[in-house]
C-alpha cells in the first residue's frame, strides 16, 4: 500500500541524493489517481514556491510534475519485473512402429499429422492513465493601496516575491488609483480621508498665518524703535 506521501526529511533526502547523481524510486499514493501503486523515479525538484508540484518523476517515457503528497519513498525492490513462466508446448504424439508380418497383404501406413502447437499470445495489461501535467500559469500579482499616518502608499507582489516595496504616492493619484475600481464604497472612504485631510491642513495654514503676521508686526516695532 502506498503511503501517505513525502515528509520534509524525505524531500530533503531526495534532494541530496539528486545532487550526488541518483535518482530515487517513489511509489505514487492515492492521491495521484489512476496511477496509484505504480514506481516512478524523481529525476528533478524544482523551485516549491513557484509550484506546489516541484517533484518531477520520471514514468514509463514520461516526466511529469506532481506534489509531495503524490509520491512516497518507494520499499527496497519495488519496481522489479518478476520472471514471466516459459508456456508449455505440448509434446508430439510418438507413432507406432509399422508392423512386419509374413504373407499379410501390405498395408500403407497412415498418414502422420504433425501436431498442433497453438500460438500462444502474450497480452499485455493496458496501460493505465497518466495523470495529465498541469500547464504552469504565471504566479498571482497583487498591486496593495495603503493609507496610514497619514501617507498613501503603493505595493505589488507576485507570488512570494515583491515586485515593488511599499513608496508613497500623492493623494491625487491615490483617488485616481481607486476610481479605476469603481467601487462606490472604497472611493466614498478614500474622498472623506482626503477631505479630513485637507480640512487639517487649512487649519494648520492658518495657524502658521496668524503667526507670521505676529511675527511681521513685532518686527515693525522693532524697526521704528531704530
Amino acid at each position: 500500500m502506498a503511503g501517505q506521501g513525502l515528509s520534509t526529511d524525505e524531500v530533503r533526502s531526495i534532494r541530496e541524493a539528486l545532487a550526488a547523481g541518483r535518482k530515487p524510486k517513489v511509489v505514487f499514493t492515492a492521491a495521484a489517481g489512476q496511477i496509484a501503486g505504480q514506481v516512478g523515479q524523481v529525476v528533478e525538484l524544482t523551485d516549491p514556491e513557484v509550484s506546489e508540484e516541484f517533484v518531477v518523476v520520471r514514468f514509463g517515457r514520461d516526466e511529469l510534475p506532481f506534489s509531495p503528497v503524490d509520491v512516497a519513498i518507494a520499499p527496497r525492490g519495488a519496481g522489479r519485473k518478476a520472471a514471466e513462466p516459459k508456456p508449455e508446448v505440448p509434446e508430439a504424439p510418438v507413432s507406432a512402429e509399422p508392423e512386419f508380418v509374413l504373407d499379410t497383404p501390405r498395408v500403407p501406413a497412415p498418414r502422420r499429422e504433425e501436431p498442433k502447437v497453438e500460438q500462444l499470445v502474450e497480452t499485455k495489461p493496458a496501460r493505465r492513465a497518466v495523470k495529465a501535467a498541469k500547464p504552469k500559469g504565471p504566479a498571482g500579482l497583487t498591486v496593495t493601496l495603503a493609507y496610514a499616518e497619514g501617507e498613501w502608499t503603493v505595493a505589488a507582489q507576485q507570488g512570494s516575491k515583491a515586485l515593488a516595496k511599499p513608496y508613497v504616492v500623492k493623494p491625487a493619484e491615490a483617488l485616481r488609483m481607486v476610481a479605476l475600481v469603481d467601487v462606490p464604497g472604497v472611493q466614498e472612504a478614500v474622498e472623506q480621508i482626503l477631505a479630513a485631510e485637507r480640512a487639517e491642513a487649512e487649519q494648520q495654514a492658518e495657524k502658521l498665518r496668524t503667526e507670521l503676521a505676529e511675527i511681521e508686526a513685532r518686527l515693525a516695532e522693532l524697526r521704528e524703535a531704530r
